[in-house]
C-alpha cells in the first residue's frame, strides 16, 4: 500500500530554510507530539527536502509534549523506518535514500543495530548493509536455528544414557537407614547434589526417583529433608503424571496406596498445594455426581417401597398370611440392604482418585485437608466406604484417646487426676485441683463427617457418648462452681467466659447428637447398652432441647437411604406384629417389640400410637408388652 502524501504540520517551508540554512537561534515554537514529528522528519529526508546531517539540528531545535529518552526516540525511528521500507509504491530513488537514511542513523547512534535487525527484512537489512551475508543465506539460517531450538529433542533415554549416575542415586536411596539422624540427612543431601553436578543427571529424574523411593519407604523421615532441594512447583507435576498414569485405559492396575499417603504426606508438609494436585484427579466432580445421583434416587426408590400395599395382589396373596405365633422379625433388614449398597460402590473407591487421596489424608492424620476433601466430596458421602470409615474411626479413637481415659479415673477411683493434658484444663479452688475435660473442635467436625456409620462400631459410639457427658458436665460445673477464670485453649481462639464455654458445648453436643449418634442408634439392633449412653448424655439436656432433636431426628431420615429403610423395616415388622399381639403370646411378642423400639423408639412408639387410636381394644396388650421395654 503506497504512503499518502503527507500534509507538514510542522516542516513547513519556513521551517525547512531555517534549518537548511543552520540558523542556531531557530527553535519551534511549541511543543511537539513525538511521533508525528519523527514521521515528518524521516519523510522530509526521504523525499530529499533535507540533508540527513540536519536531523540532529532537528532534533535539539525541538521540544516534545511527552517525554521520550533517547532509547524511546530511536525506537521510534527504527518503526518509522521499517514502515517506509515495506512501501513498494515508492520510486526507486527514494527506496534508497530510505536505506541510506537507515544505515546513517546507526552510523550516527540515534538508532542501535538490533532495533533494525529484529524488525527489518532481511532483504533490507542486507541493502543497508546491516548484515554480513546475504539474505537468502540469513533466512536459511534462521529455520536451522528455529529447528534447533524449537523441534530437536536433546534428551533422549536418560537411564540409559546415564545410568551409572541412576543406578548409584537408587543404591543411595534404598540403602538409607530407617533412624537417620540430621547429620545423615545433610551427607546424603550433598551426595545427591554432587552426583546431579558429576554426571549431568536430570534434576527432575532425580526427583521422580527421590518420590518413587519414598513411595516405597514411608516411613523413613530422611526424605522430608531431601525434597527441599528440588522446586515445590515441581513435585505437583511429578506427583500428577504418577496419577495420570493410572488413568490411561490400557492400564489396569489401581492407584496404590503408598503413591496416595506419599501425596497425603506432602500436602500435610506443605510441600504441595491440595489445589494443584486435586487438578490432576479423575473423575472429575461433574461425573461422579451424575452417577452417585441416579444411584441414591435407586436407594431412595428402594427404601420408599417397605411396606408398601400392592394394589394388584389377588384374594390368595391376601388371605395367604403367617399363622399366629409364627412371626418372625429380621433385625438385620436394613443392614443387609446397606450392605448390599456398598458392594455395590466398592469399585468406586478404586476408581475415584478423589477418594483415595482423602484416605491418604486419613491414614496421616492430617485431619485439615481431610475436613476439606469431606466437605468437596459430600455429594458422594465418602464415609459410606468401610475403608474410609475405618481410618475415621481410627482418627476418632485417637481424638478422645486421653479425655477418655481422664473419664475411665473419674470414675473408677472417685477423683480427679493431677495430670492435666491437652484435652483437658485445671481450676483452682480452695480446696482441692481438678481438671476439667475440653474436647477439640477437630472432633465435633469428625461426627458431624461420619454420620450415622457410627454404627459399625458400637464400642468407639459408647466411648464418644461417654467422653461428651464428661465434657458437658465439666462444662456445667465451670459455671456452677461460680468459677471466674477465663478458659483459654488450643482449641479456641482468644478468651471465653464459663457461661460461653457451656453454650459451645451445648450447641456442639446437640449437633453430634442429631447428625451422629440418634441416626446410628437407629441402624444397631437390639442393643439396649447402646441406648442407654446416648440417654445418659442427652438427659443432660432441656426438655424441649430434646424434643427438638427428636423431630429433627425422624425429618433427616427421609434424606438417607439407609435410614429410611431402617425407619420402613420398623414400621413394617412393628405393624405385623401387633396384628397377632393377645395375651397367649404376649411375652414372645412383647419382646420382638422391645427388640425394634431400642433401635427405632421413635417410629415403634407411633406407629403404636396410630394403632391404638384406631383398635382401641389393643391398648392393655399392647400396656402389657411394654414391662419389656428399658425405662429409657
Amino acid at each position: 500500500m503506497s504512503l499518502s502524501p503527507l500534509e507538514y504540520l510542522y516542516f513547513t517551508e519556513d521551517s525547512l530554510k531555517e534549518l537548511k540554512n543552520g540558523n542556531t537561534s531557530f527553535k519551534f515554537s511549541e511543543p511537539v507530539p513525538t511521533l508525528r514529528f519523527l514521521y515528518e522528519l524521516c519523510w522530509v529526508m526521504v523525499r530529499g527536502e533535507l540533508p540527513f546531517q540536519k536531523c540532529k539540528v532537528a532534533l535539539e531545535c525541538v521540544e516534545f509534549v511527552d517525554y521520550a529518552s533517547q532509547e524511546e526516540l530511536g525506537s521510534s525511528l527504527a518503526d518509522i523506518v521499517t514502515q517506509l521500507a515495506q512501501d513498494l509504491s515508492l520510486p526507486g530513488e527514494s527506496r534508497q535514500r530510505v536505506n541510506k537514511l537507515a544505515k546513517w542513523l546507526v552510523e550516527s547512534a540515534l538508532v542501535p543495530l538490533r532495533f533494525f535487525q529484529e524488525r527489518c527484512e532481511e532483504e533490507f537489512l542486507w541493502e543497508s548493509d546491516m548484515i554480513k551475508i546475504k539474505a537468502a543465506d540469513l533466512k536459511s539460517k534462521e529455520v536451522r536455528v528455529n529447528t534447533r531450538l524449537l523441534y530437536q529433542q536433546t534428551k533422549f533415554n536418560l537411564l540409559r544414557e546415564e545410568s551409572e549416575g541412576y543406578a548409584k542415586l537408587v543404591t543411595l536411596l534404598c540403602q538409607i537407614p530407617e533412624g537417620s539422624t540430621q547429620n545423615a540427612s545433610a551427607a546424603t543431601v550433598g551426595i545427591i547434589k554432587s552426583l546431579i553436578g558429576h554426571f549431568d543427571l536430570d534434576p527432575n529424574r532425580v526427583f521422580d526417583i527421590v518420590l518413587e523411593c519414598f513411595e516405597r519407604q514411608a516411613g523413613y523421615s530422611i526424605f522430608l529433608d531431601l525434597i527441599p532441594i528440588f522446586p515445590k512447583s515441581h513435585a505437583s507435576q511429578i506427583l500428577g503424571f504418577k496419577f495420570q498414569y493410572y488413568q490411561r485405559l490400557e492400564v489396569n492396575d489401581p492407584v496404590p496406596s503408598e503413591l496416595y499417603q506419599l501425596t497425603a504426606l506432602l500436602v500435610k508438609r506443605d510441600f504441595i498445594d491440595v489445589e494443584s494436585i486435586y487438578a490432576h484427579l479423575l473423575p472429575k466432580e461433574e461425573d461422579a455426581l451424575d452417577h452417585y445421583n441416579a444411584f441414591s434416587a435407586k436407594r431412595l426408590e428402594e427404601a420408599n417401597k417397605i411396606g408398601r400395599i400392592n394394589l394388584a395382589a389377588t384374594g390368595k396373596d391376601l388371605m395367604d398370611e403367617e399363622k399366629q405365633g409364627d412371626v418372625t422379625v429380621d433385625l438385620y433388614a436394613a443392614l443387609d440392604v446397606e450392605m448390599v449398597a456398598v458392594a455395590e460402590r466398592s469399585s468406586e473407591l478404586e476408581s475415584s482418585q478423589p477418594l483415595g487421596l482423602l484416605m491418604g489424608f486419613l491414614e496421616v492424620d492430617d485431619w485439615n485437608h481431610a475436613h476439606e476433601l469431606f466437605d468437596r466430596l459430600s455429594y458422594l458421602n465418602p464415609v459410606e466406604h468401610v475403608q474410609i470409615c475405618d481410618r475415621l474411626f481410627r482418627l476418632i479413637e485417637k481424638t478422645i484417646s486421653e479425655p477418655n481415659d481422664l473419664v475411665c479415673k473419674m470414675q473408677l477411683l472417685g477423683s480427679v487426676p493431677e495430670v492435666v493434658t491437652d484435652y483437658s484444663m485445671e481450676v483452682a479452688n480452695s480446696s482441692s485441683s481438678r481438671s476439667y475435660i475440653n474436647l477439640r473442635k477437630e472432633l465435633f467436625e469428625m461426627l458431624s463427617s461420619v454420620g450415622p456409620h457410627l454404627y459399625r462400631d458400637t464400642l468407639l459410639l459408647q466411648k464418644v457418648c461417654r467422653v461428651l457427658r464428661g465434657y458437658y458436665i465439666c462444662a456445667h460445673e465451670l459455671v456452677t462452681s461460680g468459677q471466674t477464670c477465663y478458659i483459654s485453649q488450643t482449641v479456641t481462639t482468644g478468651d471465653r467466659t464459663p457461661r460461653m464455654h457451656l453454650k459451645d458445648a451445648r450447641s456442639r453436643i446437640e449437633a453430634a447428637l442429631g447428625g451422629c449418634l440418634l441416626p446410628s442408634l437407629q441402624l444397631i439392633p437390639a442393643n439396649p447398652a447402646v441406648g442407654l449412653e446416648i440417654w445418659e448424655l442427652m438427659n443432660l439436656l432441656p426438655y424441649e432441647v430434646r424434643y427438638r432433636l427428636y423431630g429433627e431426628w425422624e425429618r433427616d431420615d427421609e434424606q438417607c437411604p439407609m435410614l429410611l429403610a431402617a425407619r420402613q423395616t420398623a414400621k413394617l415388622d412393628t405393624r405385623r406384629i401387633l396384628k397377632r399381639l393377645a395375651k397367649e403370646n404376649l411375652k414372645q411378642l412383647g419382646r420382638m417389640v422391645a427388640k425394634l423400639a431400642h433401635a427405632n423408639p421413635m417410629t415403634v412408639l407411633r406407629t403404636i400410637v396410630h394403632q391404638i387410636e384406631a383398635y382401641r381394644d389393643m391398648i392393655t396388650p399392647v400396656v402389657d408388652a411394654f414391662k419389656y421395654l428399658t425405662q429409657v
